[in-house]
C-alpha cells in the first residue's frame, strides 16, 4: 500500500530501464548483474522503499546485507532520505554483523553465553599460537598464520574439526596431520574463553538454522525479503545462511558482479554467482551495463581486459561519456623512479586543473609493500596523503593494549586480554609469576583474572606481584560494575585516566605523542558510540549487554577499508583489494610487471589468473577522467632486485595508450642506442642495465649542498672524489652521521626543500 504523503513514481523516475525492472522486482530468486559504476546502491536502495511504499511490507520483514560496514551505513542513510523517516526494525548489515546478532540472542544453544568475546585478527593469531603450544608443536616451526588460515579455510567451508580430524589426523601430509591437532584445541579454548572467531559468526548461525527447526522458521517469517549486496564474494558459509533464510519464500535479490570477484583466496566462492540459476530455478536476471562513471576510453579498456576470461557470465559496459584523455603507460627505472614520477604528474595535473584537490587522486598497488616507496616520496615532496590498508587503527599496540583492559571488564574469562592488560602498564610482575598464576589456575579451574584474586593464595608469589595482581583484579571489577551503567565513552576515559595511560605512552620516546594521540581517537570514537547503530535492543535484550558490549562488537568487526576518508583532502594510496567499491577522477595503478601483477604463482593455475586479471579489471575501472599505467624495469622485492616486463594485462590492451617514459629511462635509452651504434656486432639484450644511465641520469653534485638518501635522510655534501663510475661522496647526515657513498648505487636526490 502506498504511502499517501509520497508518490512513488518519483523513486525511478530516474532509473535507466534495467534499473528499473530490478527495482520493480517482486516475489522470487532475482539476479542483478551489476557492472562497475553502474548504480547498484540506487537499486538497492530504492527496491527496499519500493517493498515499503508499493508493497506495504513493514521494514522488520527486510534484511538486507553488505560487505563493509560504511556501505551498509550509507545504504540505511539512502533509505531514510527516500522515505523521510527512519527504516525503523530493518536488518541492515555485513554478514559477520547480522551472524553477531542472531548469536547475540541465541549462542545458548550453541554452547556460549549470549555477552561472547569477538576476537578480532590479531587475538585470534594469538591464540592459535597458543593452542600450537598445548598440543606440543614449536610456533617457530610451524607457522600459526599458515595454521589460523587452514582453520579459517576449513570453517568457511562448513568443514567442523571432528571432520577436519577425521580427514587429515591419518594422512600424509604432515602440516594437515599437525592442523588437525590444534584445530579442536583452539576450538576448545575458544569455547573456554566465551571468545568467538570472525568465521564462528558465519558458522554459528548456519549451525543453529540447520539444527533448528522452529528457530528457522521463526526467522524465515521474520524475514520475508532478503537482499544482498556483492554476491561474488560470499562463501560457502554465507551462501547456506542465505540459502536456509530464502529457502521458505524464495524472496531473494543478489546483486554483484561475477567480473569483480576477487577473494578467492580468503574463501570466497565465484561458483555461487555463475550457478545462482541452479540454485535458486526460476530466477530473474537483470543486467546493469550502463557505466555512469568512467570515460569510454576507460570503459573500452575495461571490457578489453575482461573478455580474456572464460568463466564468467559475460556483459559489456556502456558509457555516456564518449571520448576522454588518453590512458597512460609510463615505464620507469625502478620503484623510487616510479613514485617520483607519479608525484610529480599529481602535482602537475593540479596545476593544469586548479578545480583538482588531493582527494581526487588515489595510487593503487597490487601488495602492501609497494606503498613504502611511494610513501617515502608523498613525504619529500610534502604532498599530504593517507593509507589504507597499512597498519590498521585498532592493530597498533596502544589501540590493543587499551582494548584488552574493555574486553577483560566485558569478558573476564579472555585470557588473552589478560596476558596483555597484565603486561601493560607494568605493575612489578614478572614472566614467573605468570607461570605460576597460570599453573594456579589450571590446578583450580579458574580463569586468570579469577587466579589473580586469589594471589595471596599463590605460593612462591613476590610481594610486588601479589599487589600488582589483585590492584589488576580490583580495578577490573570496579569497571565492571561501572560498565553496568556507564556509556563506552564515559568507561573509556575515566579508565585512561585511572590507568594513567596518557602520561606513560608519552614517556616512551619520540612515537609516544603519536600513541597518545591515537588513544585520544579511541575515546573520541567511544564517546560518539551510538549501541542503537549496531543492534535495535528488544526488551529482552537490554538486561543481557552494556554499552560496552556493544562497543567491542563494532570494534572487531570494523573492516580497514570503512575508516578511508573520503572527505580528507589527501592523495590515497591503497591495494586494489581495498579499492573496490570506491571511485575516483584520477587513478594510477603502479607495479604492472608480470610476476608482480598478475602474480607469478598464477601462471600455474587458471583460475587464480582469471582472478588476478579481474583485479585488474576492478583497478581499472576505480577511474572517473583519466588512468595510469605504471611499471618498473627492475624493482626490490623482498631484499632483491628482480628485473622486470611490462605486465602481460597492460599488453592486452596496448592498442591507444600513450606511453610515457622517465627523464631516468630516456638516458638509459639514449646511451644504449648510442652503445648498440658503436658496436654493430653486439647482440641486442632485452634487460637494460640501468647503471649505464649514470652520467646522463645524475646531476651533477657539489660540495655544501643539501641532498637525501632513501635510508639515512637528509644531509649535506662534504667531500668528492673520483671520477665517472667511480664517482664517491662524503655526506654528513642529519640522523645517520657520515657517510660515504658510491653515487651510482647512492641514488642520492638533491634535496631541495
Amino acid at each position: 500500500m502506498n504511502d499517501p504523503a509520497f508518490d512513488t513514481d518519483v523513486l525511478t523516475q530516474f532509473l535507466n530501464p534495467e534499473q528499473r525492472e530490478a527495482v520493480e522486482h517482486f516475489e522470487g530468486p532475482c539476479l542483478v548483474l551489476a557492472g562497475a559504476g553502474s548504480g547498484k546502491t540506487r537499486v538497492l536502495t530504492t527496491r527496499v522503499c519500493r517493498l515499503i511504499l508499493d508493497h506495504g511490507v513493514p521494514p522488520d520483514r527486510i534484511m538486507a546485507v553488505t560487505f563493509t560496514n560504511k556501505a551498509a551505513g550509507e545504504m540505511r542513510e539512502r533509505i531514510e532520505g527516500m522515505l523521510g523517516r527512519p527504516p525503523s526494525g530493518i536488518w541492515m548489515g555485513t554478514f559477520h554483523a547480522l551472524g553477531a546478532r542472531i548469536l547475540r540472542r541465541h549462542a545458548p544453544r550453541v554452547g556460549w553465553s549470549r555477552s561472547f568475546t569477538i576476537y578480532d585478527a590479531e587475538q585470534t593469531l594469538r591464540q592459535v599460537k597458543r593452542s600450537l603450544q598445548d598440543v606440543g608443536l614449536d610456533p617457530k616451526r610451524w607457522s600459526p598464520k599458515a595454521v589460523r588460515a587452514q582453520i579459517s579455510n576449513a570453517k568457511n567451508q562448513l568443514v567442523t574439526s571432528a571432520q577436519f580430524v577425521e580427514d587429515h589426523a591419518g594422512g600424509f601430509d604432515l602440516f594437515l596431520k599437525n592442523v588437525a591437532r590444534v584445530f579442536p584445541q583452539y576450538e576448545e579454548a575458544l569455547r573456554t574463553q566465551d571468545g568467538m572467531d570472525f568465521d564462528d559468526l558465519l558458522v554459528l548461525p548456519v549451525r543453529l538454522l540447520s539444527t533448528d527447526e522452529d528457530l528457522l522458521q521463526s526467522f524465515r517469517e521474520r524475514f520475508s525479503f532478503i537482499l544482498v549486496d556483492e554476491y561474488q564474494d560470499t562463501n560457502r558459509a554465507q551462501f547456506r545462511f542465505l540459502e536456509l533464510l530464502a529457502g521458505g519464500h524464495h524472496n531473494l535479490m543478489v546483486v554483484g558482479d561475477d567480473d569483480q570477484s576477487i577473494y578467492g583466496w580468503r574463501g570466497a566462492d565465484i561458483r555461487n554467482i555463475l550457478d545462482f540459476e541452479a540454485s535458486f530455478p526460476g530466477a530473474s536476471v537483470v543486467r546493469l551495463e550502463q557505466n555512469y562513471r568512467s570515460t569510454s576510453v576507460i570503459l573500452d579498456a575495461a571490457n578489453r581486459v575482461i573478455s580474456q576470461n572464460v568463466d564468467r557470465k559475460g556483459k559489456t559496459l556502456r558509457t555516456e561519456r564518449q571520448g576522454g584523455a588518453p590512458i597512460v603507460r609510463l615505464e620507469a627505472a625502478d620503484e623510487s623512479d616510479e613514485a617520483r614520477w607519479i608525484v610529480e604528474e599529481i602535482e602537475n595535473r593540479m596545476l593544469e586543473n586548479p578545480d583538482r584537490t588531493h582527494r581526487d587522486f588515489a595510487v593503487l598497488y597490487r601488495t602492501n609493500a609497494q606503498a613504502r616507496a611511494l610513501e617515502d616520496r608523498f613525504r619529500r615532496r610534502g604532498l599530504p596523503y593517507q593509507v589504507v590498508g597499512g597498519v590498521k587503527f585498532y592493530e597498533r599496540r596502544e589501540i590493543q593494549d587499551l582494548l584488552s583492559y574493555l574486553r577483560l571488564i566485558s569478558n573476564p574469562r579472555d585470557r588473552d586480554a589478560f596476558d596483555r592488560a597484565v603486561n601493560y602498564p607494568r605493575r612489578g610482575i614478572g614472566r614467573t609469576s605468570l607461570e605460576r598464576l597460570a599453573a594456579f589456575a589450571s590446578e583450580h579451574g579458574l580463569g586468570m583474572l579469577e587466579a589473580a584474586e586469589r594471589a595471596p593464595e599463590i605460593e612462591g608469589l613476590s610481594a610486588g606481584a601479589r599487589r600488582g595482581l589483585e590492584a589488576l583484579s580490583d580495578l577490573i571489577r570496579k569497571y565492571s560494575i561501572e560498565a553496568a551503567h556507564s556509556t563506552v565513552g564515559e568507561l573509556t576515559n575515566a579508565l585512561v585516566e585511572d590507568l594513567d595511560f596518557l602520561t606513560t605512552l608519552r614517556g616512551e620516546g619520540p612515537d609516544g605523542d603519536d600513541r597518545a594521540d591515537n588513544v585520544r581517537e579511541l575515546i573520541a570514537g567511544a564517546a560518539d558510540f551510538d549501541a542503537t547503530r549496531v543492534m535495535e535492543l528488544e526488551e529482552d535484550d537490554r538486561d543481557h549487554f552494556t554499552d560496552l558490549d556493544l562497543f567491542l562488537q563494532q570494534v572487531a568487526l570494523v573492516a580497514d577499508v570503512d575508516r578511508h576518508d573520503p572527505g580528507a583532502d589527501t592523495v590515497t594510496l591503497m591495494t586494489l583489494h581495498n579499492a573496490k567499491g570506491l571511485e575516483f577522477p584520477v587513478v594510477f595503478i603502479s607495479g604492472l610487471e608480470e610476476g608482480l601483477f598478475p602474480l607469478g604463482r598464477s601462471f600455474d593455475d587458471p583460475a587464480m589468473l582469471e582472478e588476478e586479471r579481474r583485479l585488474f579489471y576492478v583497478g581499472v575501472t576505480r577511474a572517473e577522467d583519466r588512468l595510469y599505467l605504471t611499471w618498473a624495469r627492475q624493482r626490490r622485492r623482498a631484499g632483491e632486485i628482480s628485473h622486470s616486463y611490462l605486465s602481460s594485462f597492460v599488453q592486452a590492451i596496448a592498442e591507444g595508450l600513450e606511453g610515457r617514459q622517465t627523464a631516468r629511462i630516456k638516458a638509459v635509452s639514449h646511451v644504449s642506442y648510442r652503445r648498440r651504434a658503436e658496436r654493430p656486432s653486439a647482440p641486442e639484450s632485452p634487460d637494460v642495465d640501468l647503471d649505464e644511465s649514470f652520467n646522463q641520469d645524475r646531476p651533477a653534485y657539489i660540495k655544501g649542498e643539501r641532498v637525501t638518501h632513501e635510508t639515512f635522510g637528509s644531509g649535506v655534501i662534504t667531500e668528492i672524489t673520483g671520477f665517472g663510475r667511480d664517482l664517491k661522496v662524503t655526506v654528513d647526515f642529519d640522523s645517520a652521521g657520515r657517510k660515504k657513498l658510491l653515487v651510482r648505487y647512492a641514488a642520492l636526490e638533491k634535496d631541495y626543500f
